[in-house]
């Protein structure tokens, strides 16, 4: 089935019809797809974004033409219910493309507009957050948490055999910067419902559990974000919503991001879909908008966005701290951020084994061996996703940005049967720059 796209509105083609006309072979089609009116940039120059025609920056417009028709593909194979990808390079956009359903089932094209559920793509937001802070002189690496959160000087850790032991050492800011604080995994403390008063309440449920492995020693996926955006709040004086919107959203022109949305924009948030058996988008979805500040501001994974807005902090983090004279972090807090600091042993291993030439810094995964980590991304490339299918990377070597959307549980996680997304796009992408020296 050939799903609706929409640009502001507008039918876009499905892939089928897209394949069609860029086939033809009439120059004057390919012309104006080459020239300054490029489609694949049309969406952000609608939107006011800094644009370029993809070959001036070195990408072919059959490489963007390629990339687009797949993931329509998966869309009109009932894989995905929509899809936006962005491509930016040298600070311009090439390609932005929305296609396909908010939510299936009930004709509701996707929009360049449409808001996301970014899950876990808030934790670089809230790194940036920290930095600001460190850069205030705040907080150091070397500081033990403990400074900021009393309650956490005594933590005993699990021992193997059963039982608890002392901390050998007291668990660092760095180390609760790359999830290698001691913290379990989210599901250890699922039990325990970390969010289900205020971050207050979390920090009196942590004082009372041993870490689940010394400080240090592992990488674990589990709430220490949430515990930096308790962080901030206190070093601040400012609740983290408020925090986030005075020193990161309104810098940068993010209009669409926060923790809710008010009713007026409710309508513009995308529902997260599930899959039948047969691996097809079920619809129409469950689609529960919070309208109303939350009680638990969770920094780990509770804001919306859409791709313009992430693309805008994205943009200013590879820009160096900067984005339309507005800065938000120094460069070389940007640099420290995308520096590994997780020791020897202690591996990224989110959804299976371990990822060989990746490490973490403050808040971002990061290739350090692209080779190793089997991927075309450039060295230093950091990145993140969310559980719903968001996903976007910063390629400093390439000076190359990429942010895409989707909703679907778990929908871009490279171990699960659905469209690994995160995989299909890095492909799509570097296959499509043809001329990186540009």
């Amino acid at each position: 089935m050939n799903r609706p796209a929409t640009r502001f509105g507008a039918k876009l083609l499905t892939a089928t019809a897209l394949a069609a006309a860029l086939l033809a072979s009439g120059c004057a089609v390919m012309d104006s797809i080459a020239g300054p009116t490029s489609p694949h940039s049309q969406t952000a120059r609608d939107l006011g974004m800094p644009t370029a025609n993809p070959e001036s920056v070195g990408f072919s417009t059959a490489g963007l033409d390629a990339l687009t028709a797949e993931f329509r593909g998966l869309v009109d194979q009932g894989k995905l219910a929509g899809v936006t990808t962005l491509v930016a390079r040298h600070g311009k956009v090439v390609h932005f493309d929305a296609y396909g359903e908010q939510d299936a089932g009930k004709d509701t094209p996707l929009r360049p507009d449409s808001i996301f559920r970014i899950a876990s793509m808030t934790k670089p937001i809230t790194g940036v957050a920290m930095m600001q802070l460190w850069e205030q002189g705040k907080w150091k690496l070397s500081d033990p948490v403990s400074k900021f959160i009393p309650e956490f000087a005594n933590l005993q850790v699990k021992k193997a055999g059963g039982g608890t032991e002392p901390q050998r050492s007291p668990m660092t800011m760095a180390q609760l910067m790359s999830h290698s604080a001691g913290f379990g995994v989210s599901a250890v403390y699922e039990k325990d419902n970390l969010g289900a008063t205020d971050l207050q309440g979390m920090i009196d449920k942590l004082k009372t559990l041993p870490l689940e492995t010394q400080p240090g020693t592992n990488w674990d996926y589990g709430p220490s974000v949430n515990i930096q955006g308790y962080i901030v709040e206190k070093l601040s004086g400012q609740s983290l919503d408020v925090y986030f919107d005075e020193h990161i959203f309104k810098p940068l022109g993010m209009v669409d991001t926060g923790f809710w949305m008010p009713p007026e924009k409710a309508s513009r948030v995308a529902a997260i879909h599930t899959y039948d058996s047969a691996g097809k988008i079920k619809g129409p979805a469950e689609n529960r908008v919070t309208t109303t500040k939350p009680s638990f501001l969770a920094g780990s994974g509770g804001l919306m966005s859409t791709t313009e807005d992430y693309w805008r902090f994205a943009q200013a983090v590879a820009n160096g701290g900067q984005l339309d004279g507005k800065r938000i972090l120094k460069d070389d807090t940007v640099k420290l951020m995308r520096t590994n600091v997780l020791t020897p042993g202690a591996k990224v291993d989110l959804y299976g084994p371990s990822q060989e030439g990746v490490g973490f810094g403050m808040d971002f995964a990061i290739i350090m061996d692209p080779q190793r980590a089997g991927t075309p991304q450039g060295l230093n490339t950091f990145y993140w996703g969310g559980a719903f299918g968001t996903w976007f990377w910063i390629d400093p070597t390439n000076d190359l940005v990429f942010v895409g959307m989707i909703q679907n549980l778990n929908g871009s996680r490279p171990d699960s049967g659905t469209p690994a997304t995160r995989a299909i796009s890095p492909r799509l992408t570097y296959a499509a720059l043809e001329h990186p020296e540009k």
